[in-house]
């Protein structure tokens, strides 16, 4: 738990350099586009329209989810997931990345993953907006349930972090493991309740697929946006979220302690 706290403690410490390199990435991602950072958005945008004229149009011939549009039923669940997966994979990889640059200097190799996590909020939030706009076009309003949206926050970027310096260090020792999970997260999104809402899933199923944690963070993000559950009404599923969280960070911390100084080794 000593190793965890001293990573937090070198994010915060180094929370100006990281919102610098995060915001440097960003420009120089896009620099020789002639459209910049546009693309960030037309890129996810053209993604969930051609979900929803497969899975809306098609595949559900436009049937709503309850009292919800499918259409804002699925970006509401599209939307955190083209942050979360980008990020995941782009984290897990930013030590390998970097390390051969970082490693010639002073450098806090720990906020490389939450560098990554930064820049790839810029565009979250926008896509947020575009999502509120959405809701206010089909007079969708969640209510009082918008006030847990920090809390759901605090899951996602907790979440993020934790898996994200853990895999860094996983992908950078055995680069088989970044293969595995770029197959894991194509996997993960048919896993998560993006294109199928909890409902339609057979009871005995539901639980297993709970365990799954995105499925907690983009339920939560659902439930804010368009209403359904406090996220304390189930108090269970609340500590085993946060129960993962503290063992994955854990090990991550774990990990990185142990390989940190190393890492140069295995390029």
């Amino acid at each position: 738990m000593k190793a965890l706290l001293q990573l937090l403690k070198e994010q915060y410490e180094n929370k100006h350099l990281i919102w610098r390199l995060a915001a440097f990435e960003q420009k120089s991602k896009f620099r020789l586009h002639y459209l910049g950072a546009f693309w960030q958005l037309f890129s996810p945008l053209m993604q969930v329209v051609v979900f929803f004229v497969i899975f809306g149009l098609g595949i559900r011939q436009g049937q709503d989810v309850g009292d919800t549009p499918f259409f804002v039923y699925l970006m509401c669940g599209l939307i955190p997931w083209f942050f979360i997966s980008p990020t995941v994979l782009q984290g897990s990889n930013s030590i390998h990345k970097k390390i051969n640059m970082v490693s010639k200097m002073k450098f806090p190799v720990s906020v490389l993953p939450t560098i990554t996590i930064a820049g790839n909020s810029v565009s979250f939030f926008v896509m947020l907006g575009i999502l509120c706009i959405v809701l206010a076009i089909y007079s969708v309003f969640s209510g009082l349930y918008l006030l847990q949206l920090p809390y759901y926050f605090l899951c996602l970027y907790a979440f993020l972090y934790v898996f994200t310096i853990f895999s860094a260090t996983l992908a950078t020792v055995v680069r088989d493991y970044y293969q595995f999970l770029e197959a894991g997260m194509r996997m993960m999104f048919f896993l998560s309740p993006i294109i199928w809402a909890p409902d339609s899933m057979p009871e005995r199923l539901l639980p297993i697929l709970q365990l799954n944690p995105f499925y907690y963070i983009l339920n939560g993000f659902r439930d804010s946006f368009i209403g359904g559950t406090w996220f304390f009404e189930n108090i269970t599923y609340m500590i085993y979220f946060w129960t993962v969280i503290l063992l994955i960070g854990f090990l991550g911390a774990t990990v990185f302690k142990k390989f940190k100084n190393s890492f140069v080794d295995y390029l």
